[in-house]
């Protein structure tokens, strides 16, 4: 079985998933309802206007990181038949793993102001990425050959 982190080194695969996964962020944003919803989508037009492409180059720098952290989860939801079931059901820890890697990238930023954005947004993040998971899931299973 082919795992993300291997899918990653071909530069035309990673490229593609990059771009598949800024289309899922852009979803997933879009998605969000009630006021912090709009708030969250306000900020996140205001961020894609003013620096194009921000969303593009942080996956492109964040995947790579990302792929050791959610590889051992796909490997066993693939194992159980049902990578969509599985991903939900461990929601919580996929999440945890996946924020484990922000977490660190935050700490070893030396703009504070991106620290301070990070740590005002970390709080609500785990439920984010854990609403986020069913598109990750489809995303890796179109991008990684069992």
């Amino acid at each position: 079985m082919a795992t993300l982190t291997e899918t990653l080194q071909d530069a035309t695969r990673k490229a593609a998933i990059v771009t598949d996964g800024a289309r899922m962020v852009d979803e997933e944003v879009a998605s969000r309802g009630g006021m912090k919803g709009m708030a969250l989508r306000a900020g996140y037009k205001t961020v894609k206007r003013l620096k194009p492409g921000i969303i593009e180059a942080a996956l492109n720098s964040l995947i790579p990181e990302f792929a050791p952290a959610v590889d051992p989860f796909y490997a066993k939801g693939v194992e159980s038949g049902n990578v969509d079931a599985y991903f939900k059901s461990h929601s919580s820890a996929i999440a945890d793993a996946l924020l484990g890697v922000t977490d660190a990238r935050a700490q070893r930023a030396e703009n504070r102001v991106m620290k301070k954005v990070y740590r005002s947004l970390r709080g609500q993040a785990k439920t984010n990425v854990e609403q986020s998971l069913p598109r990750l899931a489809e995303l890796i299973q179109r991008h990684v050959t069992v």
